[in-house]
Protein backbone atom coordinates (compact mmCIF):
# COMPACT_ATOMS: atom_id res chain seq x y z
CA UNK A 1 0.00 0.00 0.00
CA UNK A 2 2.04 3.10 -1.23
CA UNK A 3 2.39 6.32 1.06
CA UNK A 4 0.05 8.67 -0.55
CA UNK A 5 0.47 11.13 1.70
CA UNK A 6 2.65 12.07 4.29
CA UNK A 7 -0.38 14.42 5.93
CA UNK A 8 -2.93 10.87 6.74
CA UNK A 9 -1.91 9.39 10.28
CA UNK A 10 -3.22 5.92 8.54
CA UNK A 11 -0.49 4.53 10.88
CA UNK A 12 -2.66 4.24 13.74
CA UNK A 13 -4.75 1.72 11.74
CA UNK A 14 -1.69 -0.02 9.34
CA UNK A 15 1.61 -0.30 10.44
CA UNK A 16 2.16 -1.29 7.09
CA UNK A 17 1.75 2.42 6.11
CA UNK A 18 4.16 3.67 8.72
CA UNK A 19 6.74 1.25 7.52
CA UNK A 20 6.50 2.56 4.24
CA UNK A 21 6.47 5.99 6.15
CA UNK A 22 9.94 4.93 7.85
CA UNK A 23 11.40 3.77 4.28
CA UNK A 24 10.73 7.21 2.94
CA UNK A 25 11.86 9.32 5.54
CA UNK A 26 14.59 7.02 7.01
CA UNK A 27 17.86 8.26 5.32
CA UNK A 28 17.19 11.64 5.45
CA UNK A 29 16.77 11.86 9.27
CA UNK A 30 20.05 9.91 10.03
CA UNK A 31 22.05 12.15 7.43
CA UNK A 32 20.53 14.92 9.54
CA UNK A 33 21.52 12.88 13.14
CA UNK A 34 24.71 12.17 11.46
CA UNK A 35 25.53 15.68 10.65
CA UNK A 36 24.65 16.94 13.78
CA UNK A 37 26.71 14.09 16.04
CA UNK A 38 28.38 12.08 13.77
CA UNK A 39 28.20 8.56 12.43
CA UNK A 40 28.57 6.68 15.57
CA UNK A 41 25.36 8.30 17.02
CA UNK A 42 23.17 7.98 13.95
CA UNK A 43 21.66 4.60 14.32
CA UNK A 44 20.63 4.37 17.22
CA UNK A 45 18.71 7.79 17.54
CA UNK A 46 17.30 7.57 13.81
CA UNK A 47 15.45 3.84 15.41
CA UNK A 48 14.59 6.09 18.64
CA UNK A 49 12.80 8.66 16.24
CA UNK A 50 10.65 6.60 14.50
CA UNK A 51 10.34 4.09 17.85
CA UNK A 52 8.66 7.90 19.65
CA UNK A 53 6.72 8.62 16.05
CA UNK A 54 5.45 5.52 16.14
CA UNK A 55 4.29 5.96 19.76
CA UNK A 56 2.97 9.28 18.86
CA UNK A 57 1.73 8.76 16.06
CA UNK A 58 -1.92 9.32 16.83
CA UNK A 59 -0.96 12.48 18.10
CA UNK A 60 -0.18 13.88 14.72
CA UNK A 61 -2.18 16.35 13.26
CA UNK A 62 -2.27 16.88 9.56
CA UNK A 63 -3.59 20.44 10.03
CA UNK A 64 -0.34 21.39 10.81
CA UNK A 65 1.61 20.09 8.32
CA UNK A 66 3.47 16.96 6.91
CA UNK A 67 4.87 14.11 8.54
CA UNK A 68 8.72 14.98 7.17
CA UNK A 69 8.87 18.34 9.44
CA UNK A 70 7.16 16.51 12.37
CA UNK A 71 9.67 13.69 12.13
CA UNK A 72 12.71 16.09 11.94
CA UNK A 73 11.18 18.04 15.22
CA UNK A 74 11.52 14.57 16.99
CA UNK A 75 14.80 14.23 15.54
CA UNK A 76 15.85 17.76 16.72
CA UNK A 77 14.46 16.73 20.30
CA UNK A 78 16.65 13.49 19.90
CA UNK A 79 19.68 15.49 19.01
CA UNK A 80 19.19 17.82 21.95
CA UNK A 81 18.88 15.16 24.47
CA UNK A 82 21.54 13.01 23.26
CA UNK A 83 23.65 16.16 23.91
CA UNK A 84 22.21 16.90 27.29
CA UNK A 85 22.44 13.48 28.70
CA UNK A 86 26.40 13.42 26.82
CA UNK A 87 26.74 16.86 28.75
CA UNK A 88 25.43 15.76 31.96
CA UNK A 89 27.96 11.96 31.80
CA UNK A 90 31.04 14.10 30.50
CA UNK A 91 30.38 16.71 33.71
CA UNK A 92 30.25 14.05 36.31
CA UNK A 93 33.22 11.90 34.33
CA UNK A 94 35.25 15.39 35.28
CA UNK A 95 33.80 15.39 38.81
CA UNK A 96 35.56 12.24 39.26
CA UNK A 97 38.97 13.61 37.37
CA UNK A 98 38.61 11.24 34.35
CA UNK A 99 39.74 12.76 31.13
CA UNK A 100 37.64 15.78 30.25
CA UNK A 101 36.80 16.29 26.75
CA UNK A 102 35.68 19.81 25.97
CA UNK A 103 33.68 19.40 22.78
CA UNK A 104 30.56 17.12 22.30
CA UNK A 105 29.94 15.33 18.93
CA UNK A 106 28.32 17.85 17.39
CA UNK A 107 31.02 19.98 18.04
CA UNK A 108 33.90 17.87 16.41
CA UNK A 109 30.92 17.47 13.69
CA UNK A 110 31.54 20.76 13.09
CA UNK A 111 35.03 21.33 13.28
CA UNK A 112 35.66 18.50 10.96
CA UNK A 113 33.53 20.08 8.15
CA UNK A 114 35.13 24.04 8.93
CA UNK A 115 38.70 21.86 8.87
CA UNK A 116 37.73 20.66 4.94
CA UNK A 117 36.14 23.62 4.00
CA UNK A 118 36.57 26.91 5.43
CA UNK A 119 38.85 26.37 8.27
CA UNK A 120 38.75 26.32 11.98
CA UNK A 121 37.09 29.48 11.82
CA UNK A 122 33.70 28.39 10.81
CA UNK A 123 33.39 25.55 13.07
CA UNK A 124 34.18 28.32 15.78
CA UNK A 125 31.11 30.12 14.44
CA UNK A 126 28.55 27.64 14.50
CA UNK A 127 29.85 26.54 17.88
CA UNK A 128 29.25 29.97 19.29
CA UNK A 129 25.57 30.22 17.90
CA UNK A 130 22.70 30.43 20.04
CA UNK A 131 21.15 26.62 20.24
CA UNK A 132 17.99 27.46 18.46
CA UNK A 133 19.89 29.73 15.70
CA UNK A 134 22.49 26.49 15.70
CA UNK A 135 19.14 24.00 14.73
CA UNK A 136 17.88 25.61 12.18
CA UNK A 137 20.88 26.41 10.55
CA UNK A 138 20.92 22.22 9.94
CA UNK A 139 17.69 21.78 9.62
CA UNK A 140 17.99 24.09 6.59
CA UNK A 141 21.43 23.31 5.64
CA UNK A 142 22.07 19.34 6.35
CA UNK A 143 18.38 18.36 6.35
CA UNK A 144 17.15 20.52 3.35
CA UNK A 145 13.91 21.56 4.92
CA UNK A 146 12.24 24.72 3.68
CA UNK A 147 11.33 27.44 6.09
CA UNK A 148 7.85 26.13 6.93
CA UNK A 149 9.28 22.79 7.35
CA UNK A 150 11.55 23.81 10.03
CA UNK A 151 8.83 26.01 11.21
CA UNK A 152 6.63 23.06 11.66
CA UNK A 153 9.45 20.87 13.20
CA UNK A 154 10.36 23.59 15.92
CA UNK A 155 6.82 24.33 16.96
CA UNK A 156 7.86 28.43 15.52
CA UNK A 157 6.40 30.67 13.40
CA UNK A 158 8.14 30.62 9.60
CA UNK A 159 9.50 34.35 10.49
CA UNK A 160 10.71 32.91 13.07
CA UNK A 161 12.54 30.12 11.14
CA UNK A 162 14.06 33.24 8.61
CA UNK A 163 15.46 35.18 11.68
CA UNK A 164 17.28 32.88 13.15
CA UNK A 165 19.14 32.19 9.55
CA UNK A 166 19.71 35.24 9.48
CA UNK A 167 20.98 35.52 12.10
CA UNK A 168 23.17 32.74 12.24
CA UNK A 169 24.46 33.41 8.92
CA UNK A 170 25.74 37.21 10.33
CA UNK A 171 27.58 35.71 13.27
CA UNK A 172 28.82 33.51 10.86
CA UNK A 173 29.79 36.00 8.22
CA UNK A 174 31.42 38.21 11.00
CA UNK A 175 33.40 35.56 12.59
CA UNK A 176 34.93 34.97 9.06
CA UNK A 177 35.32 38.70 8.71
CA UNK A 178 32.64 39.48 6.54
CA UNK A 179 33.46 36.23 3.73
CA UNK A 180 30.27 34.33 3.42
CA UNK A 181 31.30 30.87 3.12
CA UNK A 182 28.77 29.66 1.05
CA UNK A 183 29.98 32.07 -1.87
CA UNK A 184 33.84 30.53 -1.09
CA UNK A 185 35.34 28.37 -3.86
Amino acid sequence: MPVESDTAPRSRDDPLWFTELYDRHAVDIHRYIAGRLGQEHADDLTADVFLVAYRKRADFDPARGTVRPWLFGIATKAVTRHRRSESRRLKALGRLNAERATDGPEDRVAARVAAQQAGPELARAIRGLARADRDVLFLTALAGLSYQEVAEALGVPSGTVGSRLNRAKREIRRVLGGVDPSKEN
